[in-house]
Order: C-alpha cells, then structure tokens, then sequence
C-alpha cells in the first residue's frame, strides 16, 4: 500500500511513491531491520534535544524525561507535554 505525502512533507509526490516502492521491494526482515535503525535515530535526536534543554541533567534524568516524553503520547489523560 502506498501512502501519500503529507500535505507538509518536503517530499515530492514521486519520490514518495519511490521510496514506499523501493520499501516494499525489500525482504521483511530487511525492513524491519530498516525501522530499528530508524527508531534508533529518532531516539538518539531526542535524547539530544532533552541533553540541549536540560543541560545539567544527568543521564538518569535523561532517561526518565525520554521515557516521559515517549509515553506521553499514548496516555489518554495527558494534559500537557512533560
């Protein structure tokens, strides 16, 4: 199934297309291999972004505001972003 840009994406329709198709072109384990690197990037930019606005905290802190940050949005009772 190939899903459309969104409507902010800087991505083109085309390469959009080219790139779900070049995905689905892959072995199953190949793609899953392909998201654990990508949740590994956005998890390693994040961690950045807590480090440059907490910059005295520690890495337990670090963790545990990751960790907050990332639950957050699956709790039905959030209010505000931790």
């Amino acid at each position: 199934r190939v899903q459309a840009a969104s409507p902010r994406s800087d991505t083109s329709p085309a390469m959009a297309v080219r790139y779900q198709a070049m995905l689905a072109a892959l072995p199953g384990a190949r793609r899953l291999e392909r998201a654990a690197q990508l949740s590994q990037v956005v998890r390693t930019l994040a961690e950045a972004g807590l480090r440059h606005r907490h910059p005295g905290a520690g890495e337990g802190e670090i963790r545990c505001r990751l960790a907050a940050w990332t639950w957050w949005w699956t709790c039905p009772m959030r209010r505000s972003r931790p």
